[in-house]
């Protein structure tokens, strides 16, 4: 039977994400439109940005934060097309967004001594193969495989390359080892549901010693540049955008960092999204249809949460009509406000993706639950007919 019950926010997308709890226009009041980003107030604004992130996230205080251009795929960019190439690199991918930097790196940059390796959507490739005296590259979560690496156990200590972390739906939900992290990217709009088009970057000072000791070979376009004249270009992680950013983005950051601040902080926004994981975790349990991609829990992710559909009917449909059968479970759910933008990645296996961040709310998800069961028999019924 169709349910009775709507999650108040449907608002499953793994990016933009679900606004925090409560938003509304009125949260951007404050914010100083018409104003130079250069003036002391538009400064001050930014430099909020930076420190409520840098307290919330517990960054070292040696450690470089900024904002810069192009979401987090401007910041994992800017870092690549930066520092690589002084040492042979290692680029760990799983999902989409890894093969896209190891993509770039490969076919970009055109590294020489790199080693690309590769897992399947659900898995972990080898962690124990790479090697510390190489940079390395990885994502922390994968957004579109639902699998995230459990620890930074696997990075050494002593390592003489860098560890280049794409964190975007990791920061703010996931604990991050800073020792054991040279360069972390994320964007606004995922863990903390802001407005997109800009990203940070956090440098460790291992990081600042290698931009001013290395050039890499290839021209570097204004918005990568982290040097001037040889030297750490200090002004980008002190307010100084290297270009202009939108003050009402940054007025909705603020918020969400205050939001985040005012339930808890860091280890109340982890629990909120493990407990969005438990909910479907239960409902997996006793539901024959439905399973994890990531099979293995100790790698499976509390923020983009990826499923696959397991009983016969769908597995025995090619590929293209199992995209379609989701495709037409999303639409039944969408059409009833009972959950948008649910369906798997594009590049994954045909399935679906909920976004468990901590702004979604556990009531929410479990509102969800029943109305994926409504639509997936609807879909049965339909292809019976």
């Amino acid at each position: 039977m169709k349910p009775l019950v709507r999650p108040q926010n449907p608002h499953f997308s793994s990016g933009p994400c679900a606004k925090r709890p409560g938003w509304s226009l009125d949260a951007l009041h404050g914010a100083l439109l018409g104003r130079s980003h250069r003036a002391k107030p538009g400064r001050a604004k930014i430099d909020e940005v930076v420190e409520r992130s840098r307290v919330l996230l517990g960054i070292p205080r040696d450690y470089r934060v900024g904002i810069v251009p192009a979401s987090d795929t401007g910041a994992i960019e800017m870092a690549m097309w930066s520092l690589l190439g002084a040492r042979g690199v290692d680029v760990l991918t799983w999902e989409s967004f890894g093969e896209g930097w190891a993509t770039d790196v490969a076919k970009q940059l055109k590294i020489a001594d790199l080693r690309l390796m590769r897992a399947e959507y659900g898995v972990l490739p080898d962690l124990g193969k790479v090697d510390g005296d190489r940079d390395v590259v990885f994502t922390w979560n994968g957004t579109t495989s639902g699998v995230c690496v459990p620890n930074g156990d696997w990075i050494k200590s002593d390592r003489q390359g860098l560890t280049l972390c794409d964190a975007t739906s990791a920061a703010f939900a996931m604990e991050l080892p800073w020792d054991k992290l040279d360069v972390v990217t994320w964007s606004w709009q995922k863990a903390l549901g802001g407005e997109a088009a800009h990203g940070m970057l956090v440098l460790s000072p291992r990081t600042v010693q290698r931009l001013e000791t290395y050039t890499p070979p290839w021209p570097l376009p204004k918005i990568f540049r982290l040097t001037s004249k040889g030297k750490f270009n200090e002004g980008i992680f002190k307010g100084e955008t290297i270009n202009t950013p939108s003050l009402l983005a940054i007025e909705d950051a603020i918020d969400g960092l205050k939001w985040a601040e005012s339930v808890g902080g860091r280890p109340a926004l982890i629990a909120r999204a493990k407990g969005n994981l438990a909910a479907i975790a239960q409902w997996v349990e006793r539901t024959p249809w439905i399973d994890f991609l990531a099979q293995e829990p100790a790698i499976r992710s509390w923020t983009s949460v990826c499923l696959k559909l397991v009983d016969d009917w769908f597995q025995r449909l090619p590929v293209d009509a199992q995209r379609a059968a989701v495709k037409r479970l999303e639409a039944l759910v969408d059409a009833e406000g009972a959950g948008c933008d649910i369906a798997g990645h594009r590049d994954a296996p045909p399935g679906l993706r909920i976004w468990c961040g901590s702004t979604v709310e556990r009531g929410d998800v479990e509102a969800l639950l029943p109305w994926l069961d409504w639509a997936y028999g609807e879909v049965r019924r339909a292809a019976a007919a």
